[in-house]
């Protein structure tokens, strides 16, 4: 362009004024920039209409709005540089780069912003994880904070001003509120580590440390925050607990990994009952239900002899883990009533007292 002007001024405008020149050529810049930006739209125009033929363009129609952006954000500081070197003012030619930052900030948030809910499509899809949810939540939350503030201090920079003072204040500001709000820091921090190390997922079963009492003790992850970390248990209570105090203790994931997992059952029968018979009851009670796994089948083992009676435990596997309780409920209460049937005692605790010395 520049090369287009220098032209123009050696065959025609040598012999006007010099203010006159500078009329002549900024109406010549303006003149060029409306014929490219006119032919621009003719040709996106053309591409959008071709292109809204095909399948990937018509779910992805934003991209023809990005594409026009930057085609009109590029015509925008060309025809800024060219008035900038025809000026040859130092000072407008630092505002006019601090504006085009601040420009280029923008056009680069409208872009992360169109091209992380396509991210979080394919990573969902691919990872199946639902707490990518929560990062690509937090990304969309600050990425627009961290391009503007990089973009406002890389703008001050070209200005000229020096921006040290403003970073050693923010950093003792910091530094002040990390101690006034050292709690919610802790917990941001543990947020983090949760989203990052997964040792649970939004949907997962847990267990619960601070139900209340008398209330069931497990239940399903809500969401995770930054701050707390939502669960719902099985008696339909919510509660939010602080992301700190869950890595501080044993995560107890019952649908993590593989969904089946081993109950075990304690059952106790007396010294004579016959041990092999209860064992065969206890298997087939067990089989009763369509979760418990044949493979591996249930077993039955003697776990100790305690005052009273011989302690056997069941061992069975479910493929529902959500089923746990349902199990030991429904196997504890079939085996006490099919032990009655068969005669097998379920004993309790004895006591046998001896009297010494005479009787009168």
């Amino acid at each position: 362009m520049k090369t287009l002007l220098d032209d123009l001024y050696q065959r025609f405008l040598s012999h006007k004024g010099p203010i006159l020149d500078t009329t002549i050529k900024v109406l010549v810049i303006f003149v060029v920039a409306s014929i490219a930006w006119w032919i621009f739209n003719k040709i996106l125009k053309t591409i959008k209409k071709r292109g809204m033929e095909r399948p990937f363009f018509q779910k992805n129609e934003d991209i023809f709005v990005l594409i026009s952006k930057a085609g009109h954000y590029t015509i925008v500081i060309l025809v800024g540089v060219s008035l900038n070197n025809l000026a040859d003012l130092p000072h407008i030619e630092k505002v006019f780069f601090a504006l085009m930052i601040l420009l280029l900030a923008s056009f680069t948030n409208v872009f992360i912003r169109n091209l992380l809910p396509r991210l979080q499509e394919t990573v969902f899809v691919r990872t199946k994880s639902k707490v990518d949810d929560v990062i690509f939540h937090l990304l969309k939350k600050f990425a627009s904070v961290i391009i503007f503030i990089t973009a406002g201090i890389l703008a001050l920079d070209v200005l000229g001003l020096n921006i040290m003072p403003f970073i050693a204040g923010a950093g003792v500001v910091g530094i002040a509120l990390g101690f006034a709000a050292k709690d919610t820091l802790s917990n941001v921090l543990a947020g983090v580590l949760l989203i990052i190390d997964r040792p649970f997922e939004v949907g997962d079963r847990i267990e619960v440390w601070s139900a209340p009492a008398n209330s069931a003790t497990w239940g399903d992850v809500l969401s995770v925050g930054l701050r707390a970390t939502k669960i719902r248990t099985t008696d339909n209570i919510v509660i939010i607990i602080p992301n700190n105090e869950i890595m501080l203790r044993d995560i107890i994931n019952y649908t993590s990994g593989s969904k089946e997992i081993r109950v075990r059952i304690p059952v106790g029968i007396a010294y004579d009952a016959d041990v092999n018979k209860a064992k065969e009851i206890i298997n087939k009670v067990s089989h009763e239900l369509e979760w418990v796994m044949d493979n591996p089948p249930p077993k039955v083992v003697v776990k100790s002899f305690g005052d009273s009676a011989v302690n056997l435990e069941a061992r069975v596997w479910i493929s529902r883990p959500r089923k746990r309780m349902d199990t030991i409920s429904h196997i504890t209460d079939r085996v006490k009533q099919a032990f009655h049937e068969e005669g097998i005692e379920i004993p309790f605790p004895k006591r046998d007292i001896y009297i010494k010395g005479n009787i009168t």
